[in-house]
């Protein structure tokens, strides 16, 4: 999937609505780790259909949740700088 620029509800017109103006709500609001995440639930006549979209770091709204946050390791600027004086 591109990643592009597009709001929650283009994402769940996309995802769960033929008919751009049919209804649904948002039912469930809550945290993924860090990530928040909503449950969208589109009615109709016929049956419901419900989908999670997560949000990510970006700000962007995907149909999958963010990888997790790895430890990282970095050198100290200080030490660096030291360590070059030093050598």
């Amino acid at each position: 999937m591109a990643v592009s620029a597009r709001s929650l509800r283009d994402l769940v017109q996309h995802w769960l609505l033929a008919d751009p103006h049919g209804c649904f709500r948002v039912s469930h609001v809550g945290r993924w780790g860090k990530a928040r995440y909503v449950r969208v639930v589109a009615d109709n006549a016929a049956n419901s259909i419900a989908m999670f979209f997560f949000r990510h770091r970006d700000g962007r709204w995907c149909i999958f949740p963010p990888d997790p946050e790895r430890p990282a390791m970095s050198i100290d600027r200080g030490v660096a700088a030291h360590a070059q004086e030093a050598g």
